[in-house]
């Protein structure tokens, strides 16, 4: 069908492939198919994406960032609110997002002092912590309590909710392909991806703009990325509702309350583990050790569920955003045990550049964390 008469035909958009169904990679594809861009996402299996079995916390002052990843970090939870409307309003459903506030225990008032943020935070002695946290164990005596941090609940209710939000505007998806390698043109601009389908056929698939979303695995596409899994194994517990207000941010563990009653426990972080799956007994016990030091009644709770995942590490735990060098191919990956805290503020920079609708402080945003800061 062609336009009216005298006004050229509209040409359709060009498509952007997004390489990666995880948290980051769907975020992504909602802002821009908001923006009206076409936009497919290749995903081998989104169930192993970090954001499937992350905790879902939103903590960038609980967490003692500092520097550029403090001010990132603190970009993105002051945009959450809004995206996170966004999302309900595109796809109907509850994102679970609950500025419930975030707890830092210390066995000492000097600690407590001496952590990175604690101007950020309300200083808590032992009679306050245990007010905020009944039931803390006896060690901790001191706290810093950050109220402007919060949670989401990423597993059962952000990721739905976004698949849901990127159908709705028209984003295809193409589930159990595995993308094998980039692929060039001549004067080495992205010309498309070769993949393996869940059939099994070797096909190449054109494009001129993609955005590599692969978490752990994106240093398999693109090898001169510095990205490399952390391995962390967590666990759930029914609690009794309202037994717990507060996210617990504990020194190697974090207790996670839902609004249900759910109690996440995470995580451990073993780098030396690469890509080996399943749990580990010395894992689970790290596990149950931190969290029978943090609340001792929950070590008697009934146990829910186990799992482990990938984290996308890179040598300073800074995101890779951007350009990658190859023009055409945008870079979102490696932003480690963050990447829910920071998957508005990564979705709506890239969206932003890929569209040429960017800000100058968003460009400002995305300056730190280029791969140019590795290859000095």
């Amino acid at each position: 069908m062609t336009g009216p008469p005298n006004q050229p035909p509209s040409r359709e958009p060009v498509r952007v492939l997004v390489l990666g169904g995880g948290l980051i990679g769907l975020a992504i594809a909602h802002q821009l198919a908001r923006r009206g861009r076409r936009v497919q996402v290749l995903s081998r299996r989104r169930s192993e994406a970090a954001g499937f079995v992350a905790a879902g916390m939103l903590a960038p002052h609980a967490e003692g960032l500092g520097g550029a990843m403090l001010a990132l970090g603190q970009a993105s939870l002051a945009r959450i609110p809004a995206w996170v409307k966004q999302i309900e309003a595109d796809s109907g459903l509850a994102c679970g997002l609950r500025p419930c506030g975030i707890v830092v225990p210390f066995r000492s008032s000097a600690e407590r002092d001496a952590y990175p943020t604690a101007a950020w935070g309300e200083p808590l002695g032992r009679a306050s912590l245990e007010r905020e946290v009944p039931g803390i164990g006896p060690s901790w005596q001191a706290g810093l309590l950050f109220s402007q941090d919060g949670q989401i609940d990423n597993r059962r209710q952000l990721m739905r909710a976004l698949e849901r939000a990127c159908v709705g505007m028209g984003v295809s998806f193409q589930e159990g392909d595995e993308v094998l390698a980039l692929e060039r043109s001549g004067d080495g601009a992205l010309a498309g991806v070769r993949l393996r389908t869940a059939a099994g056929e070797e096909q190449g698939l054109p494009a001129e703009q993609a955005v590599l979303a692969c978490g752990a695995w994106s240093a398999r596409l693109l090898g001169e990325l510095p990205v490399f899994p952390v391995k962390g194994q967590m666990l759930s517990l029914q609690a009794p509702r309202q037994a717990l207000q507060r996210v617990i941010f504990g020194p190697g563990t974090y207790l996670v309350p839902r609004t249900d009653g759910l109690l996440v426990v995470g995580a451990t972080s073993e780098p030396e583990a690469g890509f080996s799956e399943g749990l580990s007994p010395a894992g689970q016990r790290q596990l149950q050790e931190g969290l029978e030091a943090l609340l001792p009644e929950a070590a008697s709770w009934p146990p829910m569920e186990r799992w482990w995942g990938f984290r996308p590490c890179t040598p300073d735990q800074g995101p890779l955003l951007g350009e990658s060098g190859i023009p055409g191919l945008w870079l979102a990956t490696g932003h480690h045990r963050n990447g829910v805290l920071l998957a508005a503020i990564t979705a709506q920079l890239l969206a932003g550049v890929i569209s040429g609708s960017a800000k100058a402080e968003n460009k400002a945003l995305l300056e730190p964390w280029g791969l140019g800061r590795f290859q000095s």
